[in-house]
Order: structure tokens, then C-alpha cells, then sequence
């Protein structure tokens, strides 16, 4: 056991680089941490951190010792959470980082809270690249293809981003039958608020993607100003279907260029592979899996335009090896 919690205080100074920070931890001094790191590095005759006034960096020895010792405190945790948790209820703090678009979840979210009242949400909306471990979260919730193989994945449906507009917009403006046509329109466009970057508008032909130079008649960089200036006939906007589900139903919205539209993006919800899952994760897992994208197969016409609702596929919870 001894072994055990030098393993800990090793792995807690390589996630933090801070010996003050881990002392703060597990309330001892940073003194003590540097000497219990010190005997480590005795025993195993192995530095394991270079070490200057400012900052504690990992050896190259060090970050494979890291990564090993991590396995084995996560399979510890492991062995004693399958011990504790027969009896456990979902309870404590839940660190979850959703991308921008999660924001439309939110009433989802405040379900979860209400099955779970003993579960602490914190919730960060981030359209940046997060480090879960090294920033702890619990989980995430991402698009694309996960790059990370020290992460569990479950898929959690998919959605498109597609070209709409008020019928009304269309009786006076015309409507776009191809890409080059928007250059004559007013186009409502997305700013990325991590970035500041524009959304660029998935339109392809043939299989190559197309960029066009489109005048914005607005931006902005929350999705609800672009769909009240839509919905009120001031221009043709790009959003995702997962926003606009009700004002496509009703027919407020109806998309166009659908013929030069492939988008298809792919929502995940990602947690530590080394993470036994806790009651709170468990539940947490299960239930963004089935609430977030219910089944919606039925396909609507409205105003001659097909809309298709997201196509949802839930995969087993697997490891991911990436190359």
C-alpha cells in the first residue's frame, strides 16, 4: 500500500507539474511531495522529472512510467468501486464539457438533474479542443472522430447542417438552385465564439467541396439570432437540423440545396478509459445515449422540400484504438 501512494503522488505531480499543487491535494507540503518523489526515483534508480525553479517537467522515462502507473491506480479504483457501489446511489460532482451546439440540450440536461437530484452538474460549453484527463473531466461531448486511445466512446446520433429560409424570404427573393445563386442573397452567417472564425457553409459538387466569398447580411455567434432573423424572412441561414427541428415541422423554415448538401456530423460522448465507470458516469452515459437524439424516422414534406430528421445509430460501449 505503501507503493501504492508514492504511485499516487507521482501520478497526481505528472498531471499537475506542480509539487505545490499536489500537496494542496492531498494536504501535505510541497517539501514532503518533492521527497516522496525523490525516494521514488531512489528506488527505481530512475529520474523521473526535471526539476528548475518554475516548472516540473516529465522525463522521457517519466512519461511512460506516467502512463503505466495510471493503468494500474485506475484498475485500483476499479477493484474498489465494483466493492463500494452495489449499494451506491448517483451522487457527487460531474465535470462535463459540451461543444457549442450542446447548448440545444439543455432541457435535456435539466431532466437528467431532475432524475438526479443528488448529482452536481458542472457543465463547460467549449467549442475548443479539451484535454479530459488532463483537465478532469468526467466526460465529454464532441464531434468527429475521436483522436485520443486513452478514451471510451459511445455515439450519440448525428445531424446536419443545412441551407433554410422563411417561405415568405423565398416569395420575394427567389429561391437558390444552385451554390453560385447564393451570391445574390442575404446570407445569415455563424461565428465561432472560440475562434471568431465564420462557418463555412457545407455545400459540395460532384464530391468536391465548394467555398464561396458570401456576403453576410448578419452574424453572430449564438444560434438563436440567426434563427429569430430567419424565421422573420431576412435571409437564408445554416444551422444545424437539430435547432430547427419544430420550425421545420411547422414550416416556418424549409431548406434549399439539399442536392449540394453531404454534411453529416457525429456527436460522441467520450470519459477516461482508465475510469471505472462510477454510478454518477454510469448513469450520465446511459442517459445522454437515449435522450439527446430520440427516434424520429418519420420523413415531412413541407412547401416541396424533404426534411429529413437526424439519422440516430447508438454503438456498443467499446475502446477505441486510434492509429
Amino acid at each position: 500500500m505503501e507503493s501504492l501512494g508514492s504511485l499516487d503522488v507521482f501520478v497526481r505531480v505528472g498531471e499537475s507539474r506542480s509539487f505545490t499543487t499536489t500537496g494542496q491535494q492531498l494536504g501535505i507540503s510541497a517539501s514532503a511531495v518533492s521527497k516522496a518523489i525523490a525516494r521514488l526515483e531512489e528506488r527505481l534508480a530512475t529520474r523521473l522529472f526535471h526539476r528548475s525553479t518554475r516548472n516540473v517537467t516529465l522525463t522521457p522515462e517519466g512519461a511512460l512510467f506516467l502512463e503505466r502507473c495510471r493503468r494500474i491506480l485506475g484498475e485500483v479504483e476499479a477493484a474498489e468501486n465494483e466493492l463500494a457501489q452495489s449499494n451506491q446511489m448517483p451522487r457527487g460532482k460531474l465535470r462535463v464539457s459540451l461543444p457549442s451546439v450542446g447548448l440545444l440540450f439543455m432541457p435535456q440536461f435539466a431532466e437528467f438533474k431532475r432524475q438526479y437530484p443528488d448529482i452536481e452538474l458542472d457543465i463547460d460549453c467549449s467549442d475548443r479542443l479539451v484535454d479530459v484527463i488532463e483537465e478532469g473531466f468526467d466526460a465529454v461531448i464532441r464531434t468527429g472522430e475521436p483522436s485520443d486511445s486513452r478514451l471510451m466512446a459511445r455515439k450519440l446520433g448525428s445531424y446536419r447542417r443545412i441551407m433554410v429560409g422563411a417561405p415568405k424570404y423565398f416569395e420575394q427573393c427567389g429561391v437558390p438552385n444552385t451554390p453560385e445563386e447564393l451570391m445574390q442573397h442575404r446570407c445569415l452567417r455563424y461565428r465561432f465564439p472560440s475562434s471568431g472564425k465564420v462557418d463555412q457553409w457545407p455545400l459540395s459538387r460532384g464530391g468536391q467541396m465548394l467555398t464561396f466569398d458570401l456576403a453576410s447580411s448578419m452574424t453572430a455567434n449564438t444560434l438563436e439570432p440567426l434563427v429569430c432573423f430567419a424565421e422573420s424572412g431576412l435571409g437564408i441561414a445554416c444551422m444545424p437540423d437539430i435547432a430547427i427541428r419544430q420550425q421545420l415541422e411547422v414550416g416556418s423554415l424549409v431548406s434549399v440545396l439539399d442536392g449540394f448538401n453531404q454534411d453529416h456530423t457525429i456527436l460522441r460522448v467520450l470519459w477516461p478509459s482508465s475510469r471505472h465507470l462510477s454510478p454518477k458516469l454510469r448513469v450520465f452515459v446511459d442517459y445522454v445515449t437515449t435522450a439527446l437524439f430520440p427516434d424520429t424516422s418519420k420523413k415531412t414534406v413541407i412547401n416541396g422540400a424533404n426534411v429529413i430528421p437526424p439519422t440516430v445509430e447508438l454503438t456498443a460501449h467499446s475502446r477505441l484504438h486510434v492509429p
